[in-house]
């Protein structure tokens, strides 16, 4: 038997001035089926983090019943159309050990930096930071030998800050949840076209004078990769022709709002600097951001990310849906019905805005499904109900479908106070890393827990 289909190396780019394109995971890139190598068509899973700060109103997120009846809560319905995709998980914990004498508090700076590490960090206002490495980055350490990038951190807010941010801890230790070891924070980005830039611009390139030229001629990055394009869609299926003209549009769709918050803002480029295109609409930025982490999963850049929603301690405003008061000082809500709506509103806005990243990952096909099929996402706080600080039965959602490795549409409620460690080391198997301890582990989750077996 003879197997004639031309096939093209995972690994080809479109190349252009300034530019460097990976591609999507196109049929031609997959082997001609023979039975040595049915398993490199085989779906892989990624990993992604998104963190809201400041603890939810409980009495909005945890459903009432256990199981596969379960009802969402008004927190929640946003995420209805993904119902069985997700498994709502309650019961974990991240109680950080007692305050020693003479540390501060830093509830806020705990609950950040235990979300992924499972380990307090250390108190300190200087640079001597300390906490430990996180699962995201333990994951990245193996995923990342196959990806250009081991892992993609971004957020809304701006990091740039220093000094102490919650009673006497730094202000890393609230603005980021990765840890690529115990002393190395990694800072999240929240400019769109500096992540744009990183994953489509010409890394091999150390002048960056071609990308400055193409960008001041107002071309865009598919501008300068259009010859070689056309002529690699000759050469395509029709399926994968499909393919490639929607990730091309993609991309091109996303450098156009990156432009139109360049332009917004009356920012211009410079030799020095690069334009920050950060949308001035909170709902733009979050979807731009979005965006781009679906485009480095779908081109297989990296298969490990993290996003912060807001910094802990965050005092964001959200008056797009009635709530101009600052996001901290309101989650400190002394049990007042309205204080609790407002807080309750802002759970509901969040949790609506990942429903738009998850909408994406399932309307982008990954081999025989969907991205969202081949991704495990860990939603949730470092912290529950925010008014206490309350490190117990913290709010937490897997969406997705681990690459067959998760069963969604159920509830489960794990043993009071099991550590959100002992979650972290079940996830981390589930992407064949085993890790024997995190922080406060006491053991791994149930496999009913995940897989529902």
């Amino acid at each position: 038997m003879y197997i004639t289909r031309k096939t093209i190396h995972r690994r080809t780019m479109l190349r252009g001035i300034g530019a460097a394109l990976a591609l999507p995971i196109l049929d031609s890139m997959v082997p001609a089926l023979t039975a040595q190598n049915r398993t490199a068509a085989r779906p892989f899973n990624r990993f992604g983090a998104v963190y809201v700060p400041n603890g939810v109103i409980m009495g909005v997120w945890t459903p009432a019943t256990e199981g596969a009846g379960f009802e969402l809560m008004p927190a929640m319905k946003p995420l209805m159309p993904f119902h069985d995709q997700l498994i709502v998980v309650s019961g974990l914990s991240s109680v950080p050990p007692p305050i020693r004498p003479g540390d501060g508090a830093g509830v806020h700076a705990r609950a950040s930096t235990r979300f992924l590490t499972d380990v307090p960090p250390k108190s300190t206002e200087g640079a001597d930071l300390e906490a430990g490495i996180s699962m995201d980055q333990i994951a990245a350490k193996e995923l990342g030998q196959h990806t250009q990038f081991a892992s993609l951190e971004m957020g809304i807010e701006s990091t740039e800050s220093a000094g102490a941010c919650d009673g006497g801890f730094a202000c890393p230790y609230t603005s980021t949840i990765s840890w690529r070891s115990s002393t190395t924070p990694l800072p999240m980005e929240n400019d769109p076209r500096a992540v744009f830039e990183r994953l489509f611009g010409d890394d091999g390139s150390s002048d960056p004078k071609a990308r400055l030229a193409r960008i001041r001629q107002d071309r865009s990055v598919l501008d300068s990769v259009i010859s070689e394009a056309g002529r690699l869609q000759a050469a395509l299926g029709h399926g994968d022709r499909a393919k490639l003209d929607e990730y091309l549009e993609a991309i091109r769709d996303v450098e156009r709002r990156i432009q139109k918050a360049e332009e917004q803002a009356g920012q211009q480029v410079t030799l020095i600097d690069h334009p920050a295109g950060i949308p001035a609409s909170f709902d733009d930025h979050m979807k731009v951001m979005f965006d781009l982490q679906v485009l480095a999963y779908q081109t297989d850049l990296t298969r490990v990310t993290t996003f912060m929603v807001g910094r802990e301690f965050s005092g964001m405003t959200y008056p797009q849906i009635g709530v101009p008061d600052a996001h901290h000082p309101i989650s400190h809500h002394r049990n007042e019905p309205e204080r609790i709506e407002k807080v309750a509103r802002i759970n509901t806005y969040h949790v609506t805005l990942f429903a738009y990243l998850l909408d994406k990952l399932r309307s982008t096909a990954d081999g025989d499904g969907s991205l969202l099929d081949h991704v495990t996402i860990l939603y949730g706080a470092g912290m529950s109900d925010s008014n206490a600080h309350n490190p117990h039965d913290l709010p937490i959602v897997l969406v997705g479908g681990g690459a067959g490795q998760l069963k969604g549409g159920r509830h489960v409620r794990v043993p009071k106070d099991t550590p959100l460690a002992n979650l972290h080391l079940t996830l981390l198997d589930k992407f064949g890393v085993r890790w024997d301890r995190m922080g406060d582990s006491t053991g791994r989750l149930d496999d009913r827990v995940l897989a529902g077996v």
